[in-house]
């Protein structure tokens, strides 16, 4: 089905949630993956971006040493733009790369975040390529409230 995928990664946890999602995908498919971290300049500022260099080489190198480790063939590469110009500068990526399916992460919706467009939306629109959205991550409370305001279990030490 898909023999190439690109996955356009962001640093936190999205990006790790997005790296298993598609290392997953990649393994039943026996697909090669193509990895992009795109480094955003910051508003107004064409000189300084949201992440040094470093930074942004380090998500991409993260992200191929789990997919190498799998037994992934994986390429990587950082990308410099602008928030404007980020869903054309990733499905151009796409087109350079072959790709045959688009693989982004998801965030989990908040208050008036139907004012504004994705990026994940922006790049359906304006490629041919299916777009998947690797699931959000959980969020999990420090304290369970079921227990009130003890730590929850997963904070317990485990004895075997």
């Amino acid at each position: 089905m898909f023999q190439r995928i690109l996955l356009a990664l962001d640093s936190g946890d999205t990006g790790s949630v997005a790296t298993s999602f598609t290392m997953a995908l990649a393994q039943k498919l026996d697909a090669a993956v193509h990895v992009v971290h795109v480094n955003q300049y910051l508003f107004g500022n064409r000189c300084l971006t949201t992440e040094s260099a470093h930074d942004a080489a380090d998500v991409v190198a993260d992200a191929l040493r789990e997919l190498h480790a799998a037994g992934i063939d994986a390429t990587g590469v950082t990308y410099r733009t602008s928030a404007f110009d980020l869903p054309a500068a990733i499905c151009d990526l796409a087109d350079e790369c072959r790709a045959d399916a688009i693989v982004v992460g998801s965030r989990r919706r908040r208050f008036a975040s139907f004012l504004r467009r994705s990026t994940r939306e922006a790049i359906a629109r304006r490629t041919s390529l299916p777009v998947l959205t690797a699931p959000a991550p959980l969020r999990v409370d420090k304290y369970d409230r079921t227990f009130g305001g003890a730590p929850s279990l997963l904070d317990l030490p485990v004895r075997s």
